[in-house]
């Protein structure tokens, strides 16, 4: 049987987007690939396709040891641009970084991004297109789903809120670029609700904006509460006891917290992105400042209809990336994999063994000259 070996440490960082998605796709590989490969998890034997999660600087090391026994496979979940703003570090190190970032990516024979956008930016620095798959997120119906007024009441209760309170959401890191600034501001503006951030400085006092979100932190207006880091095992309650999901980034790549809102049938408010054209088309609410989020969350909160709407729009985007859609362009990739793999694998043989015929014949000509 194949070997298919997930490397990945984004367990050193809690609370952030790449861990979520690292547990969904092994999940999800082991359910498409099942008596077809074995996946096996930061193993130190040989594999057929070594898959990185992480750019770890052991695991760039071990690309050399690892191409010699198979196909190299890395993921991209972020490029220099996007980690730009959510890391504080001298420029310095950032440069450094980033070219470390793209030397990793270089060394794969094959990347996987979340997002098509990045084909374009990834050939830009230089790799071949050829090399890049699109293949979105995707989060398990078992763990993100529709719970019931019940359960919502009680979730509201634990965490203190009332339960006829109009819950406005957002789930993500503490950084400048998610747009915290934003999220307080049209808060202040909407004293009627309560807003709920899930999630906090993941990367410690390196976040950026870590001062300025702190010093905010310390002047609340009375309707907004910060939950922290929230175990993932926890976020399908906070997901079920809001009423809508805000998510005012500036920047993101395909944030997990999208699609484990849509499982649970919650209306979805973002920024209006250009990187999110080609992945959540009119599956979420879009708004361009805080007046408009302002607006389209008022009509969220006393239009039942435009609510409604909303809502299956966002259940609709969770049909689009199931498991079974996303299970099959994995199983179809690594199939790919395989297949040219063993080919690259015959031909090298091949050359091999011709490499070796010449240089013996070479040398039976010699004796007789």
């Amino acid at each position: 049987m194949k070997r298919i070996n997930m490397l990945s440490k984004a367990d050193m960082v809690k609370g952030q987007g790449v861990l979520s998605a690292h547990d969904e796709q092994v999940e999800l590989a082991r359910e498409v690939m099942e008596n077809r490969a074995e996946i096996l998890e930061n193993a130190k034997g040989s594999s057929d396709i070594t898959h990185y999660h992480s750019i770890n600087p052991e695991y760039y090391l071990s690309t050399f040891r690892r191409r010699k026994q198979g196909a190299l496979v890395g993921y991209v979940h972020f490029l220099p641009e996007t980690v730009e703003n959510s890391i504080s570090l001298p420029r310095f190190a950032k440069n450094i970084f980033y070219k470390y970032m793209i030397s990793f990516y270089k060394r794969m024979d094959y990347l996987v991004t979340v997002n098509p956008v990045f084909i374009d930016k990834l050939e830009a620095y230089g790799i071949p297109r050829e090399k890049i798959t699109y293949i979105p997120n995707v989060v398990s119906e078992k763990n993100f789903y529709p719970l019931g007024k019940e359960e919502k009441r009680k979730t509201r209760e634990r965490y203190g809120i009332r339960p006829e309170a109009f819950i406005v959401l957002c789930a993500g890191q503490l950084q400048k670029r998610k747009g915290v600034f934003d999220f307080l501001d049209v808060a202040e503006k909407m004293p009627q609700c309560e807003f709920v951030w899930a999630g906090g400085f993941s990367f410690g006092k390196i976040s950026e904006g870590y001062e300025e979100i702190k010093a905010r932190m310390g002047h609340l207006p009375s309707n907004v509460r910060f939950l922290g880091l929230v175990d993932r095992k926890e976020m399908n309650q906070i997901y079920n006891m809001a009423d809508v999901m805000f998510l005012p980034s500036y920047e993101e790549l395909f944030p997990m917290t999208i699609l484990e809102a849509m499982n649970c049938s919650l209306p979805i408010l973002v920024r209006n992105l250009d990187i999110y054209q080609p992945i959540l088309f009119d599956y979420v609410l879009k708004g361009k400042d805080q007046k408009e989020f302002a607006k389209i969350l008022e009509n969220l909160k006393e239009d039942p209809v435009f609510y409604q709407k909303s809502a299956g729009l966002a259940f609709t985007g969770h049909e689009f990336y199931s498991r079974k859609h996303v299970g099959d362009m994995w199983k179809s990739f690594y199939e790919r994999v395989f297949q040219e793999e063993q080919e690259r694998k015959r031909t090298e043989k091949t050359e091999t063994a011709a490499d070796r015929s010449m240089v013996l014949w070479k040398s039976k000509k010699q004796q007789y000259i």
